[in-house]
């Protein structure tokens, strides 16, 4: 019960962050997903329903879903944005409060050279 209201709740933020939050070809959306074991991060043109760029830590072997494979995603998809020609981008987090992981995650993104 106290699970189901967990996600519910997690999911009217992700809706609400949502309808605020659209990624454009010159801005796209950088949606960011941890789970318990691994990090999944995107740039999408919502306009097409494209995915411009993509990184995860399923085939780093050394990333994990914690601060420190966090840091080195984010640093990976800069440095995959910009090959792509993306200069910023629009930072979701997906319903996530921006504090530990996720903090972190953005810092290194705008560290290595994205705009958001």
């Amino acid at each position: 019960m106290k699970l189901e209201l967990k996600k519910n709740l997690l999911q009217k933020r992700r809706w609400r962050i949502r309808k605020k939050v659209k990624g454009t070809a010159e801005r796209p959306r950088l949606a960011v997903h941890f789970s318990n074991k691994h990090i999944y991060a995107q740039c999408i043109d919502d306009s097409k329903g494209h995915t411009l760029a993509y990184v995860s830590s399923v085939g780093a072997g050394d990333a994990k879903a914690n601060i420190e494979g966090a840091v080195a995603l984010g640093k990976t998809i800069a440095e995959k944005a910009k090959a792509a020609g993306i200069e910023a981008v629009v930072f979701d987090r997906a319903g996530r409060r921006y504090h530990g992981c996720v903090k972190s995650f953005a810092e290194a993104a705008r560290e290595a050279g994205l705009q958001f």
